[in-house]
């Protein structure tokens, strides 16, 4: 599916009068100005201007080829908007208790808490708990615990 609506129109192809503009060429680059404006305000974004043929008849039985100047200019579908699913986040309870883990312990006691391995990575041992609860840490039961009495006592 396409997240681009397009809207060709056809390139003016004569100038607009406005005070202060005299020659051809200035009148045409209004012209083409308006047009272009025109189109931004309502939200359409210029692409290219092209220039395609065209067959038309000509009398009864004849065709001939005209080439017609157009303007392109795109925006975003509307209904793109329904597609798209942003995540919805939690916010976190505050509470006036100290947190349960302070920028300045150690992760791993066997690393340097300053320096070369400072950053600490978790390090997945390719194992995965079938029980959700058994691969919670002391931490988050602990964290669960606090959330669950805050919201009983409200």
């Amino acid at each position: 599916m396409s997240i681009y609506q397009y809207s060709v129109v056809p390139a003016p192809t004569k100038g607009l009068k406005a005070k202060g503009i005299k020659s051809p060429e200035a009148r045409f680059s209004n012209a083409l100005e308006d047009l272009m404006n025109r189109m931004g305000n309502g939200g359409w974004e210029f692409q290219r201007a092209e220039t395609l043929p065209s067959t038309e008849r000509v009398g009864l039985t004849g065709s001939t080829t005209e080439w017609r100047n157009v303007l392109v200019f795109r925006k975003p579908r509307i209904d793109n908007i329904a597609a798209f699913s942003p995540g919805v986040f939690i916010a976190p309870i505050t509470t006036d208790e100290e947190p349960e883990f302070k920028a300045d312990e150690q992760l791993d006691p066997e690393r340097p808490a300053g320096g070369e391995g400072a950053t600490q990575m978790l390090i997945d041992n390719g194992a995965e708990e079938l029980n959700e609860v058994a691969s919670m840490t002391d931490s988050l039961q602990s964290l669960t615990a606090r959330r669950s009495s805050v919201n009983s006592s409200t």
